[in-house]
């Protein structure tokens, strides 16, 4: 087992962390928050008192962080300097393509082999280690992340080069987001016709209306699955983080000229939500609007 350097446990990185721990990979994990340091230690990895001190030695530097402005300047304040030269680097947070090439550039130039690799899930599937990665890097790179990126999730994917793996996110992410709409208004406007929300289930889920946000994420409470609909809306993917991707879709549509209504309307859509003051709640709670 290898020593991997994991830095930024928060309702994502934390469970990931978990899952490499409970692999056998001796982990030294860093967070700003003392809370969090506490339950990655309860998780068997090793707190430390720097991103620096947890690149000493690593084999694996893995970083879960908010924006892309974090992960710049962790990688450039921190990692690039105390990174050992035959560390593998991978970033899993979620950024905009131009700081993912970038950051990418900045380690190659060092020497420093580096991956973008996104993750789709959400929290239930960090903690249960069932992730999906979409990685940008070289192969020679993707081939070095990957044993580390398996031990999180179940489906590891090598889009391309530097900047690939947040193309498909946002990509993805985008699809999601205008899909979910879609679903809780078709949910909505059925029971305004007087369709039982459960049958119409029935017969959606195995029709052309078919989607992951109906069969595996139905925003109505009690109808298919358990999702977070039936508890309130809580846990799950957090609005503000639906929109954060959203946004970063646009930015990156813009940037190569690419016409997106749909996903322009979804932005649009959850920017109000979280306006409103629902940031917090999981993001199929946009049916409540309508």
């Amino acid at each position: 087992m290898a020593r991997v350097a994991f830095i930024g446990l928060g309702n994502m990185g934390g469970g990931m962390a978990a899952n490499l721990a409970k692999k056998g990979h001796d982990v030294r994990a860093f967070d700003l928050s003392a809370e969090a340091l506490e339950r990655a230690k309860a998780a068997g990895c090793l707190p430390v008192e720097s991103a620096e001190a947890a690149c000493d030695g690593a084999e694996a530097i893995i970083t879960m962080l908010p924006a892309g402005k974090h992960v710049e300047q962790v990688y450039g304040e921190s990692i690039f300097a105390a990174a050992p030269p035959a560390a593998i680097l991978i970033d899993c947070s979620t950024i905009d393509v131009a700081t993912a090439k970038r950051v990418g550039e900045a380690a190659q130039a060092k020497g420093l082999a580096m991956v973008d690799a996104p993750v789709s899930g959400g929290i239930a599937a960090a903690n249960a280690g069932t992730l999906t990665f979409m990685a940008g890097g070289t192969s020679e790179a993707f081939a070095r992340a990957e044993p580390f990126l398996s031990g999180m999730g179940r489906a590891v994917i090598h889009a391309g080069g530097s900047g690939a793996g947040q193309a498909a996110k946002i990509c993805n992410n985008m699809i999601l987001g205008a899909e979910m709409i879609a679903t809780c208004e078709a949910f909505r406007l059925a029971e305004k016709l007087g369709l039982d929300q459960q049958k119409f289930f029935d017969i959606a889920s195995v029709s052309s209306g078919q989607s992951w946000s109906m069969t595996s994420y139905c925003p109505v409470p009690g109808v298919g699955p358990e999702t977070p609909a039936d508890r309130q809306y809580q846990g799950g993917f957090a609005t503000g983080l639906m929109l954060k991707d959203l946004r970063l879709a646009m930015e990156a549509a813009a940037s190569v000229n690419a016409n997106t209504p749909m996903g322009a309307k979804a932005a649009e859509l959850y920017g109000a939500f979280v306006e409103a003051g629902n940031a917090g709640l999981d993001f199929s709670a946009i049916i409540k609007t309508l």
